[in-house]
């Protein structure tokens, strides 16, 4: 069983700056995918980032691409998201998502986090 925990969500103005952060449990996290999606009021969840094993691979949602970098300290047990350049259309709830020997590029999300609360306001 994995346990992730989301924390850095708040209200930013457009054109400013989050780190979200996503701590996991367990000894084994350098072998998971991780990945962030999010979930806008009345919208299905939609990917926005993933990250290897090793961190050397990344993937981001066009949306997204140029303005959010996806990060990992496997020392920490740890994935960040910092977003740059905020846009309303971010506002959005961001879950943390782990696939223990999952594929970077095809993340699933075995294991979800609790989700983050983000708003950029106009």
């Amino acid at each position: 069983q994995v346990q992730l925990v989301e924390s850095g969500g708040g209200l930013v103005q457009a054109g400013g700056s989050l780190r979200l952060s996503c701590a996991a449990s367990g000894r084994t996290f350098s072998t998971y995918a991780m990945g962030w999606f999010r979930q806008a009021p009345g919208k299905e969840r939609r990917f926005v980032a993933a990250i290897s094993y090793s961190g050397g691979g990344t993937n981001y949602a066009d949306s997204v691409k140029g303005r959010f970098t996806i990060s990992r300290g496997n020392a920490k047990n740890t994935v960040y998201l910092q977003m740059d350049s905020l846009k309303p259309e971010d506002t959005a709830v961001y879950y943390c998502a782990a696939d223990p020997w999952g594929n970077y590029y095809s993340l699933i999300g075995n294991y979800w986090g609790q989700g983050t609360q983000v708003t950029v306001s106009s």
